[in-house]
């Protein structure tokens, strides 16, 4: 039943993308003294929801519905070219990767919450 309302699935895509980007900056940590590693970087959700609406866009069936992200969105997992490289020719600064697990981890967050909310919703409108 939850897996057929749209907010459940673009909660579920969003915490989905959160989960990636976080494995690609623990990966990124953990490389950041090889020598010759480039920093990956994953494409923002934003990107991801407007990449995956190309195809086939979902219909609305009445004209105050919102449109939403389906939970089988593409992820892209690219070099960071924007990363300057050390002498040792590696491109990860912890720092960044610091702030860019933040990131992940509060996109992650505000899934979890708006997942709850609709929970809520559901539970009063069941009266329970």
């Amino acid at each position: 039943m939850y897996q057929n309302l749209q907010l459940f699935r673009t909660a579920q895509a969003l915490a989905a993308h959160a989960g990636t980007r976080q494995a690609v900056v623990s990966a990124n940590i953990a490389n950041a003294d090889t020598p010759g590693y480039r920093a990956r970087t994953v494409a923002p959700f934003s990107a991801a929801v407007a990449q995956a609406g190309g195809g086939s866009a979902p219909r609305a069936t009445r004209a105050g519905h919102l449109i939403g992200a389906t939970s089988g969105l593409p992820v892209r997992i690219a070099a960071d070219d924007a990363a300057p490289a050390s002498p040792n020719g590696n491109s990860v600064t912890i720092e960044l990767e610091m702030l860019k697990a933040v990131e992940a981890k509060r996109a992650h967050d505000r899934a979890l919450a708006v997942y709850r909310h609709a929970m809520g919703v559901l539970r009063t409108s069941l009266g329970r």
